[in-house]
């Protein structure tokens, strides 16, 4: 075996934020049409992933108008206790309430997101589940639309991480 194949590249350590999207009326229009469902999306560490119907704006936009142009930003960072990248959720909607695990944030407010975090705001839920990795620079993201059953029976208090599929 030759020395570049023993030798791990930061593209295969990149933590990951699975993301399950839900809303009621996915079926029945574009909802989604500007994500990119079931494809891994890299990210700058540095920079916010941004949610909302800005798609200027934001990392992901949906098309809604009942979406704020700015929902909610999604934060990576470290501290000197661990190794491990870690992510903060802010809500930026003036209108709109944020969730996160049924604990309310208000315009502006943010809270470390743990690794399994149900969101909710409007219509829209999304279960989160980070994947640890080891590289300081970026991060991926891997979205799809879920079905509702699925986010109601594994909510956040749940520990069986075989009932979940990551697509």
């Amino acid at each position: 075996m030759n020395v570049s194949q023993t030798i791990e590249t930061e593209e295969d350590l990149l933590p990951c934020l699975h993301v399950k999207l839900y809303h009621p009326q996915q079926s029945s229009n574009s909802l989604y049409g500007l994500i990119p469902l079931g494809k891994r999306s890299k990210h700058p560490a540095e920079d916010p992933l941004r949610l909302g119907r800005d798609g200027q704006a934001c990392t992901v936009a949906l098309l809604d108008t009942r979406v704020s142009r700015k929902q909610l930003a999604i934060q990576a960072y470290y501290t000197p206790r661990s190794r491990d990248m870690l992510f903060r959720i802010q809500n930026l909607s003036q209108r709109a309430q944020l969730s996160v695990n049924s604990s309310a944030l208000d315009y502006l407010e943010v809270v470390d997101l743990p690794d399994k975090a149900l969101i909710r705001f409007g219509q829209y839920e999304m279960l989160i589940i980070r994947e640890s990795g080891e590289a300081k620079a970026s991060f991926e993201s891997l979205m799809v639309n879920s079905l509702l059953g699925e986010l109601r029976k594994i909510g956040p208090s749940e520990t069986d991480e075989t009932a979940i599929c990551y697509s």
